[in-house]
């Protein structure tokens, strides 16, 4: 008998919530669920994040008042090891969406096994990939 599983909700370490929630929420559209009680926003230490059914959580690496200046850069290098795949049925209009918000990327491309792909990283420097069969 399989385990009865009715989703999957991704936990990131992110460095600075401002700059993810900016990220995740002014440009790609999630929205708020919950968040920690005992912060105020942007400044959080924890957010549930979801758009169109698909849920995110973010948490950062350190407490608000014990965050260095900068990224400790052993802690980030590992982040390139962890990629998020949405299913975007117009991979297309999710390009010109992120080029209008002033995001650097390259236009999608179909890969060898016929998924139209587009790829970017997060602030976090998590790999994004926004794709969708190219012959559906």
């Amino acid at each position: 008998m399989a385990v009865d599983i009715k989703g999957m909700t991704p936990l990131l370490q992110v460095f600075d919530m401002a700059t993810s929630l900016k990220f995740y929420c002014d440009v790609l559209g999630f929205q708020i669920v919950t968040t920690d009680a005992n912060t105020t926003a942007p400044n959080h230490n924890w957010v549930w994040l979801r758009l169109n059914g698909t849920d995110l959580m973010l948490n950062t690496a350190y407490e608000y008042d014990k965050r260095p200046l900068s990224p400790d850069p052993r802690r980030v290098a590992s982040h390139r090891d962890t990629a998020l795949y949405f299913g975007a049925p117009d991979v297309d209009a999710v390009y010109a969406h992120l080029h209008a918000k002033g995001i650097d990327l390259k236009e999608p491309k179909v890969a060898p096994y016929g998924m139209k792909q587009l790829y970017l990283r997060d602030p976090d420097g998590f790999e994004l990939c926004f794709q969708w069969g190219a012959n559906r």
